[in-house]
């Protein structure tokens, strides 16, 4: 597993941030099927309620451990064609205060960020993930541009730092103020 991995080159790991997702293969709700949500809850929810679970196993009640969980804004607007993903990454969304509740007396603080369309190149002209309508969703940031990978990174150095302490159980959309479009 990962974290044993972690843990047996390093000795602790401190900071988990859960940053996988499976997208695509989805589809509306008349037409998703069980392999489409079993598939993307493995993934996004499953895996990461699993690698927290070991992370806070490993973890020897030291002050300062952080747990960071990405979701994708669906409590803040539709996300026409993904109800797999959606629901998936929901989940992370929707039992983030639980899970941390579970963790604060181990010295453990989750957060879960939503950082809204990040283009890490897949946003890229003539990429395969290129969608029809780039501008629309351009336009539908204030400041008139996509996220960049720096953009959600500097609210998780912060989260994940002695100055992110009093934050716990929190979903922090980080999305440049991204207004959701049909």
């Amino acid at each position: 597993m990962v974290v044993d991995a972690a843990v047996e080159r390093f000795g602790h790991v401190d900071i988990l941030i859960c940053n996988h997702a499976r997208s695509g293969g989805d589809g509306p709700l008349m037409e998703v099927d069980a392999d489409a949500l079993d598939g993307h809850w493995r993934v996004n929810a499953r895996s990461s309620l699993l690698l927290t679970q070991a992370f806070a196993r490993q973890h020897d009640g030291r002050p300062g451990g952080r747990v960071i969980w990405m979701t994708s804004g669906q409590q803040i607007g539709p996300m026409p064609g993904e109800v797999a993903y959606a629901a998936s990454k929901a989940t992370l969304a929707g039992v983030v205060a639980t899970v941390a509740d579970e963790l604060v007396g181990t010295g453990i603080l989750l957060n879960a960020v939503n950082p809204g369309p990040v283009n890490t190149g897949y946003l890229d002209p003539g990429t395969s993930h290129d969608p029809p309508n780039l501008e629309d969703v351009r336009r539908a940031f204030p400041q008139g541009r996509f996220g960049e990978p720096d953009d959600p990174a500097r609210l998780i150095g912060w989260l994940v730092s002695d100055d992110g302490r009093w934050v716990v159980g929190q979903v922090i959309n980080s999305d440049g103020g991204f207004r959701y479009i049909r």
